[in-house]
């Protein structure tokens, strides 16, 4: 930066000027500052000049330097040229130099192949030789490490099989290998025929051996031993439990099952070593008896179906799900993958938490550990792979279960019935809050036992079935023991009826709910919702029992509605029994004559009834509704959507009213108010603030009452200003309610005639949208609304510009 004022941006010639002649004195030095500022402007183009001389000069070193970069350029190419050329021509040497190397590389590769392929040839060869020989004299010991042996060397001939020599050893081989197996399979009939006793000297170590050489032959031959030791070693079962034999019958089912533990025991001692041990030979025993058990089972269930009880189908059932654990602490499953098993699917793993609770003699004699409590137990299906391999077969019979359990809920639901009948409604007891029934529970402990019970007998369609038996009692015991047990009133459907019409015309006393009764209705209500939460945790629980693809048809969602209509039937008694108990009040206020009240005093009668009602019946239902806080403030908020409008509806009977009655019923509106406000904790110690939802209902709905009476107490005259306060102080300002407020102050039909044509003057038209969405709606003020929500917009623009 310049400190020159002459360089600066915003230059002020006259301010420079009065800098350098700041009197009038200062200006007989006039020439000389002219002169200083000419040399100056001399200067100036002095640089400049110099300057453009200077550029002229740059195009042309530029030009220069392109050109030098140019050179450069090509005399790069030139050296990356030879450094090429160079590199080819060293490339040519080295492969001059390495090509005798190379040559001798291959050849050794070459040599070593031939020998090593020599090698393996005359091993083949020798192998052969021996191998047929050890055949003949049955010395499986040694055939089975030579066959091993042979077969990895004959595997390196593979490609060579086009040479007759190699060709004829491979043949040689099979046919070694067919005959072994074919001597083999002679050997173990000799030892265990078919037909007849098991040879009594037991097995030899040429079986053994033998079993040795199967493992490596065609897996054709170890299937066909173990499927024939198998088939010979169950032939005595086959025998002693056909289907005419007394011992067949599912009452003596443990016979089945002991006999086969005493034939695995004797396997073990007799035989555990003559099979290798990877052929799981006792798993495999016990595995085809299992299949051979349920085929046998299945055949005479359905011959003898009519004879299946229930405790005997479950006492079967419980034997055979014991052996199923049985076989899964003993065994591993391997076998199972072999396709023996693949039509048992197994049921999704569970985290039913019901069954910690209560377990049922089947869940104890299954559990096979107790682990950590925090965390819930699954059934034993999924960790038993050998769950359901025989109890499938009672599966097609557990209709006669389901039908026990269905009479058996039928008979519970008829004695909830009868000892409600007998014992009464519940005693009150404001002490802990409403409890629900014990019916309820006993309920749900049932269907808990049914559940696990029914999961570890099948989860398939019996659960289906079992679940139809539980969406039927839940809808019975909704209907028999909650709603038919509910006080019936004249209005209990929730809607007004001619005789009810009457006694608010009347005046007459209602007739209100007991004690007792409320206490009932309390009880119903948190019975109905403890109902619909275990309802949809048991939907949820039968959801994790039954098989994947059967998820989809458990759905309990008709019974849970079912509950909450029931709650919502208990809340609407609630709210219509506090209600008509303040009915006669409120008519009492509209039949007062409210032009004769010379002062305003204390509240008036009704309103001290009306408060009366109000701690009489709702401390009784908070205290029985502790357990389900929620459910009061539905029951607080449908009392003053029912309370307030009708409230409303009786202040415009009182007609007329004078300026001193409008202020008495402006001060019992605010007493109400504060009451209503206070409603949820009323009566109880602990004061709690009432929830925003119920407090926002109250205040808009009380406050609209008291702007009506202070319209009333408005003068009407001068009019312009009376219409202005109507429609300042009510938002939903109407003709209607207005011709209602001067029907209240006692004018006539003339005055008011006028000031109706004034209030639809002064409130603007509705826009040409409002005229047709009006024409679906019922009620007539809704252009009114509409008109006042657009003045109220204008007056918004109005202020903010």
């Amino acid at each position: 930066p310049h400190q020159d004022p002459l360089d600066r941006a915003d230059f002020n010639a006259v301010e420079y000027i009065n800098t350098l002649f700041p009197t009038e004195q200062s200006l007989a030095n006039i020439d000389e500052v002219v002169n200083k500022i000419r040399l100056k402007i001399r200067r100036l183009d002095d640089n400049i000049r110099t300057v453009v001389r200077g550029q002229t000069n740059v195009g042309q070193d530029g030009r220069q330097a392109l050109e030098e970069a140019q050179k450069a350029i090509q005399q790069l190419f030139g050296k990356i040229k030879d450094i090429k050329d160079k590199a080819e021509k060293s490339e040519q040497m080295v492969k001059e130099i390495t090509r005798d190397i190379k040559q001798l590389d291959h050849a050794k590769r070459h040599l070593t192949t031939s020998i090593t392929t020599l090698n393996h040839l005359h091993m083949l060869a020798g192998g052969v030789d021996s191998l047929e020989a050890m055949t003949r004299r049955r010395q499986y010991g040694e055939v089975a490490n030579l066959l091993q042996g042979v077969m990895n060397v004959l595997e390196h001939f593979h490609k060579y099989m086009g040479i007759p020599q190699i060709r004829q050893l491979s043949e040689r081989v099979k046919a070694a290998q067919t005959e072994l197996g074919q001597q083999i399979l002679a050997d173990f009939e000799e030892a265990f025929p078919s037909q007849g006793t098991k040879r009594p000297g037991g097995p030899s170590n040429v079986l053994r051996d033998a079993c040795l050489v199967a493992n490596i032959l065609d897996p054709r031959i170890k299937q066909e031993i173990i499927k024939k030791f198998i088939k010979q070693h169950l032939s005595e079962y086959l025998v002693l439990f056909q289907e005419n034999q007394d011992v067949a019958w599912l009452d003596k089912i443990d016979r089945r099952y002991a006999w086969i533990k005493r034939q695995l025991v004797d396997y073990e001692e007799k035989y555990g070593r003559m099979f290798p041990r990877e052929w799981c030979m006792a798993e495999r025993i016990a595995v085809e008896f299992c299949h051979v058990t349920r085929t046998e089972l299945a055949k005479i269930m359905r011959t003898r179906a009519k004879e299946i009880e229930v405790k005997l189908l479950l006492f079967a059932i419980q034997r055979t799900t014991n052996f199923e654990g049985f076989l899964a602490k003993r065994f591993s499953g391997c076998t199972l993958t072999d396709g023996s098993q693949k039509k048992l699917e197994s049921p999704p793993p569970s985290t039913n938490p019901f069954l910690e609770d209560e377990p049922t003699p089947e869940t104890e004699e299954l559990a096979t550990e107790k682990g950590d409590l925090d965390q819930p137990k699954k059934p034993k299906a999924p960790d038993n792979p050998f769950h359901g391999i025989v109890s499938k077969c009672f599966e097609p019979h557990l209709y006669v279960y389901i039908e026990s359990q269905d009479k058996n809920l039928g008979e519970l639901i008829d004695r909830f019935v009868a000892d409600f009948k007998a014992q009464g409604p519940p005693k009150p007891n404001t002490d802990e809050g409403g409890a629900v029934l014990p019916s309820c529970a006993d309920l749900f402990v049932y269907y808990k036992k049914c559940m696990v019970q029914c999961s570890q007998l099948s989860t398939g369609e019996p659960m289906i079935a079992l679940t139809t038996i539980f969406q039927k009692y839940l809808r019975e015991y909704a209907w028999k023991i909650l709603s038919g047990n509910l006080p019936k009133t004249t209005t209990s459907s929730g809607g007004l009826t001619i005789s009810s019409l009457l006694k608010e015309k009347e005046g007459s006393e209602a007739a209100k709910f007991t004690l007792e009764e409320l206490c009932l209705i309390c009880g119903i209500l948190s019975t109905a919702e403890y109902c619909l939460a275990t309802t949809q945790q048991l939907e949820e629980k039968l959801k994790e029992k039954v098989d994947v693809s059967l998820i989809e048809r458990i759905n309990l969602t008709g019974e849970m509605d079912t509950f909450s209509t029931v709650i919502s039937s208990s809340i609407q008694l609630l709210v219509q029994d506090l209600d008509a108990a303040c009915d006669p009040a409120l008519t009492a206020m509209s039949k007062m004559q409210w032009q004769n009240v010379e002062h305003v005093g204390d509240q008036s009668p009704y309103v001290t009834s009306v408060i009366l009602h109000i701690k009489q019946n709702v401390p009784i239902i908070r205290d029985n509704l502790a357990s389900t806080r929620k459910y009061f403030t539905q029951f607080c908020i449908k009392f003053a959507n029912s309370f307030i409008p009708k409230f409303i509806t009786h202040l415009f009977k009182c007609k007329p009213i004078s300026m001193v009655g409008a202020e008495q019923l402006l001060l019992d509106t605010h007493s109400l108010k504060m009451v209503l406000l206070d409603l949820p904790s009323i009566g109880s110690q602990v004061v709690r603030k009432a929830p925003a939802s119920y407090t926002k209902i109250v205040v808009k709905g009380m406050t609209r009452a008291e702007m009506i009476l202070k319209v009333v107490m408005a003068p009407h005259e001068p009019l312009v200003v009376f219409v202005d306060n109507y429609i300042k102080l009510l938002t939903d300002c109407n003709t209607e309610t207005f011709q209602k407020i001067l029907d209240m102050k006692g004018l006539k039909r003339s005055e008011q005639s006028s000031m109706l044509e004034l209030l639809r003057q002064r409130l603007p038209a509705p826009p040409s949208g409002a005229e047709s969405s009006s024409s679906l709606s019922l009620t007539a003020p809704t252009p009114e609304q509409e008109s006042s929500r657009i003045r109220k917009l204008e007056k918004l623009i109005k202020k903010r510009l």
